[in-house]
C-alpha cells in the first residue's frame, strides 16, 4: 500500500508515463513526417512531467460557466478518475487502523533523502560541465565571420556548438578552418544557426531540469535522448533542403566527429551526436520527409485537445472535484442546515444523529470532525485553538435518508471551510488478542438471546439477531457484534487505538463489566455515555478493564507501537450564523 503522502506523486508519475507511451505511439504514426514534428511531440511528453493533470483540473474548476444544472460528478468522470489515479489512499474508518512496522511511517522521509542525494549529485554534474564550457568561451577570442551571432575561437577540443540561450555564441575550436573545406564549413554553420532559430538550447535547459527533478525515472532519460536525436535530424533535414549536397554535409560531420569531443550538455547544441551511423545513412539517402497530411494534422490536434482541454473540461463539469486528493465519488450533503453559536448555560454535549436528522448541541468543531470521520480525539491534529473550545448548535436535515458521517463531512467543508489531509503518525496502540486460555464466549447463534438489557426494547424485534451495542459507564453489552466493533468501542473508552488481532471472524453476544478509572470516566463523559440503569455503582470496586477483558471474555490488550492514520487540519473558519 502506498502511503497517503506519496499517493499524489505516484498518480502523477503514472499519468506522465501513460502520456509518454501515447506520445511514443504518435511518433510512430509520424515517422515519415518531418523530424521537427516528432521533436515537439517528445518535448510535450517531457513537459507533462512538470504539469500534473490535477493542475489543469483545478484551472477548469474556476471557469464559471453553467448553462444547465449538471450533476456534481458523472459516471464518466468517476471512471476517468479511477483510471488516472490508481494510487488513492482509502478513506479513514475506525476499523482501518493497522499495526505496521515503525519504519513504514518514515518511508516518505527515506525516499526524499534518496531523491535529494540524486538531485544534488546530478545538479553538481551539470554545473561542472557548464563551468567547463563557460571557461572555454572565456578563454577564446572573437572571430569575424559575418554571422547574425557572435563567434568565438577557443583552444578547447569541444565540437562547434551554440552556447547560451538569449545571447547565443557560436563556439569554434581553434584550427577548424584547416580541417574543413569551405563547402563543408558552410553546412556545419548552417546546422548551428538552425539550432539558434528553433531555440534548441532553451528546450535543452528545460529537459535538463526535468531530468534533474525526475532523475529516478528511466523514461525521462529515454525521452531526453529522443529529443536530442530528433532535433539533430530536424537540423539535418533543413540543411539538406537549403544546400542539397548530402555528400559534402556528411563528410563535414564525419570530420568534426574525428577531431573534436561532443558537447556534454543538452543545452549546448552541437553538430555531432545521436546515432552517427543512422544519421549519415539518412543524410546520404536524402529522403524527403512527407508533409503533414490532413489526417496527421487532425491526429495532432485531437491529441493536443485531449491532453490539455480534457482535464480542464473535467474541472468545469465537476467543480468540486479539484485534485488527486478529492474523493472518487461526490459526498451527500444536507438540504437544510442551521449553525448557531451555543448560548446554553448547560454545556454538556448532546447528540441526535440519525439518517434522516442530525441535531447536536454544545459541540466543538473538533468533536464534529471526530463524529464525521469516525475518529478519536488523538487522531486529529492542527487547526486553531478555538476549534476545541467554541461551542455550536447544529440542526441539519437531508432531503431523504443519507449517511450522517458523509453529510457532516460536506457540512464541515462547505460551512466551516474545512481542509484536511490524511497522514500517519507513530503512536502507542493496543492489540486485542486472544488470552492464553482462549475466548470465553460463543457465537451469537449459539448463545442465549435473552440479554436483560435488550428485553423490552421496542426497536429490537423478538428473536432478532441484529447487531446491537449498549454502552453504560463501566458496562458494555452487545448482540451479534464482531471483534472489529469491540476494538473500536474499546478505543473510545481507553483513548488509544485498539486493533483487532484476535483472528476471530464471527458474530458474538458479549457482556463486559468493570470499574472505570478516572481517564475512562472522563472519556465516557466526553462521549456523552450516560450512567443509566444497569451501570455498576460509582463506588463499586470491580476489576479494571484489562482484567475484566481477560477474566470475562478471555481476551487481552497488548501495548505496542504502530503507525496510526491521523487527520491534519490545514484550514478551518468560523461559520456565519444563520
Amino acid at each position: 500500500m502506498i502511503p497517503e503522502s506519496l499517493s499524489p506523486l505516484a498518480n502523477h508519475l503514472w499519468q506522465s508515463t501513460l502520456f509518454a507511451g501515447v506520445a511514443g505511439l504518435l511518433t510512430l504514426a509520424l515517422r515519415k513526417n518531418p523530424a521537427r514534428v516528432r521533436h515537439w511531440v517528445w518535448v510535450v511528453a517531457s513537459l507533462k512531467f512538470l504539469v500534473p493533470f490535477s493542475v489543469l483540473i483545478t484551472l477548469g474548476s474556476h471557469v464559471q460557466w453553467r448553462t444547465v444544472s449538471v450533476p456534481t460528478q458523472t459516471n464518466f468522470s468517476i471512471a476517468l478518475d479511477q483510471i488516472s489515479q490508481p494510487f488513492t489512499a482509502p478513506a479513514i474508518s475506525a476499523s482501518s487502523f493497522k499495526i505496521v512496522p515503525v519504519r513504514a511511517s518514515t518511508l516518505p522521509a527515506i525516499l526524499f533523502g534518496i531523491w535529494a542525494c540524486g538531485f544534488i549529485g546530478i545538479s553538481i554534474s551539470w554545473w561542472l560541465h557548464w563551468r567547463r564550457i563557460k571557461g572555454a568561451v572565456h578563454a577564446g577570442s572573437p572571430v569575424q565571420l559575418g554571422l547574425p551571432i557572435r563567434a568565438i575561437s577557443s583552444p578547447s577540443f569541444l565540437e562547434p556548438g551554440i552556447f547560451g540561450v538569449f545571447r547565443p555564441v557560436l563556439l569554434l575550436p581553434e584550427g577548424i578552418f584547416e580541417h574543413l573545406t569551405p563547402e563543408q564549413w558552410k553546412t556545419v554553420v548552417a546546422h548551428e544557426l538552425c539550432h539558434v532559430r528553433h531555440r534548441d538550447n532553451l528546450i535543452g535547459i528545460v529537459q535538463m531540469f526535468v531530468e534533474t527533478i525526475f532523475w529516478f525515472h528511466p523514461l525521462v532519460w529515454w525521452i531526453g535522448k529522443r529529443i536530442f536525436h530528433e532535433r539533430e535530424r530536424a537540423c539535418d533535414e533543413e540543411v539538406l533542403r537549403v544546400f542539397g549536397e548530402p555528400k559534402v554535409y556528411a563528410e563535414g560531420i564525419l570530420n568534426v566527429c574525428k577531431l573534436y569531443v561532443e558537447s556534454p550538455l543538452l543545452c549546448v547544441s552541437g553538430v555531432t551526436g545521436s546515432n552517427l551511423k543512422k544519421r549519415i545513412e539518412a543524410i546520404m539517402t536524402n529522403r524527403i520527409s512527407e508533409k503533414l497530411s490532413f489526417s496527421n494534422k487532425l491526429l495532432l490536434t485531437v491529441g493536443g485537445v485531449l491532453a490539455v482541454a480534457g482535464p480542464m473540461l473535467l474541472g468545469v463539469v465537476n467543480p468540486t472535484h479539484l485534485n488527486a486528493q478529492s474523493a472518487t465519488a461526490a459526498k451527500p450533503s444536507f438540504a437544510v442546515a442551521s449553525i448557531k453559536p451555543s448560548n446554553s448555560a448547560d454545556q454538556r454535549l448532546r447528540t441526535k444523529i440519525l439518517p434522516q436528522q442530525v441535531t447536536v448541541s454544545n459541540v466543538t468543531v473538533k468533536k464534529l470532525i471526530e463524529i464525521a470521520y469516525n475518529l478519536k480525539d488523538f487522531q486529529i491534529s492542527g487547526g486553531p485553538s478555538w476549534m476545541d473550545s467554541a461551542l455550536f448548535d447544529i440542526d441539519a436535515r437531508p432531503e431523504g435518508i443519507g449517511n450522517p458521517g458523509l453529510m457532516l463531512q460536506s457540512l464541515l467543508a462547505e460551512r466551516f471551510q474545512l481542509v484536511v489531509r490524511h497522514d500517519t503518525k507513530e503512536l502507542p496502540v493496543y492489540a486485542l488478542v486472544v488470552a492464553k486460555n482462549g475466548p470465553k464466549f460463543k457465537d451469537a447463534h449459539e448463545s442465549d438471546p435473552n440479554i436483560p438489557e435488550l428485553n423490552g426494547r421496542s426497536d429490537i424485534p423478538a428473536g432478532s439477531r441484529m447487531r446491537v451495542n449498549i454502552v453504560r459507564r463501566g458496562r458494555l453489552t452487545t448482540q451479534g457484534s464482531d471483534m472489529t466493533t469491540l476494538a473500536s468501542q474499546l478505543s473510545r473508552f481507553l483513548g488509544r487505538t485498539v486493533v483487532d488481532k484476535t483472528g476471530l471472524k464471527g458474530s458474538y453476544d458479549l457482556k463486559l463489566e468493570w470499574a472505570p478509572d478516572e481517564i475512562q470516566v472522563a472519556n465516557f463523559q466526553d462521549l456523552g455515555v450516560p450512567e443509566g440503569a444497569g451501570a455498576p455503582p460509582a463506588d463499586w470496586r470491580g476489576p479494571t478493564l484489562f482484567t475484566a477483558l481477560e477474566e470475562q471474555l478471555g481476551l487481552k490488550l497488548d501495548s505496542q507501537k504502530g503507525s496510526v492514520e491521523v487527520l491534519v487540519v490545514e484550514r478551518v473558519e468560523k461559520p456565519s450564523e444563520n
